[in-house]
């Protein structure tokens, strides 16, 4: 099922919306110059917001999320190399509190929930990961999605399931690789 255009998409209070990684990065993260990405996901946040959809993050989004607003951080910076370095330096203390400080807005607005690893296949999983059709975080979201009933919000375009809602702008979700966002 190729996804829906989330451009077009009419949120409502029924939507039951789990938030990937890249669209709270859009959103709440460090942005690239131009990046139109940010405006369309950052818009469609507003909707749905507006609307009173109801909106999920799972533990595995939340640490990818902090995790790689460090790495962006870190790499616009430009005095680090090393990780963990810049997470021990001084540079770091300011991007860990724009980070918390967005972790606590997304928590604001947001329902914890968990990926439901107890219950998953975890077999099928790992056999789709060995032959890098889709990564296993990506499994374990969209198996979250299949349990919960939630509709993925995403841009990511690993994340193509034929029983999983999807939102995206991506055009690749879409069904049109050509296409430019």
């Amino acid at each position: 099922m190729p996804g829906v255009d989330i451009h077009s998409y009419t949120f409502t209070a029924t939507d039951q919306l789990l938030l990937d990684t890249n669209i709270l990065l859009f959103v709440f993260g460090p942005q690239k110059p131009n990046d139109r990405r940010s405006a369309v996901y950052s818009n469609a946040y507003k909707k749905m917001l507006e609307a009173n959809s109801k909106l999920y993050v799972d533990v595995l989004i939340m640490s990818e999320f902090i995790n790689r607003y460090t790495r962006l951080e870190m790499g616009f910076l430009r005095t680090h190399k090393d990780y963990k370095n810049f997470r021990k330096s001084e540079d770091f203390t300011p991007v860990a509190r724009d980070i918390a400080s967005n972790v606590r807005r997304i928590s604001k607005v947001t329902t914890r929930t968990n990926c439901a690893f107890e219950e998953c296949p975890l077999d099928v999983i790992i056999s789709e990961f060995v032959v890098g059709r889709i990564d296993f975080n990506d499994q374990m979201i969209l198996h979250l999605c299949r349990t919960m009933n939630l509709t993925l919000v995403t841009d990511d375009g690993d994340c193509n399931s034929q029983d999983v809602k999807i939102l995206t702008a991506n055009s690749r979700l879409l069904g049109n690789p050509d296409a430019i966002l």
